[in-house]
């Protein structure tokens, strides 16, 4: 699992997708969200929207993270 540290108080999952270079781009990060192939602290999220804060664990085509602080 690889700790991503931001040094605000959240990160929108749509944003973290593009951060970790998971998405080349929001439309693509928007549409691998709402098909349910990303999961938050282990239960599918269909929010791109979705407020990340620190310790909350993403998972998303075999790829784990864990929000750290900077």
């Amino acid at each position: 699992m690889e700790t991503i540290k931001i040094n605000t108080e959240f990160i929108k999952l749509d944003s973290f997708l593009k951060l970790t270079s998971l998405c080349e781009s929001g439309g693509l990060a928007k549409t691998m969200i709402k098909e349910g192939m990303v999961t938050v602290n282990g239960e599918v999220e269909s929010r791109r929207g979705r407020k990340l804060y620190k310790g909350d664990k993403i998972s998303f085509e075999g790829n784990d993270f864990i929000i750290g602080e900077k």
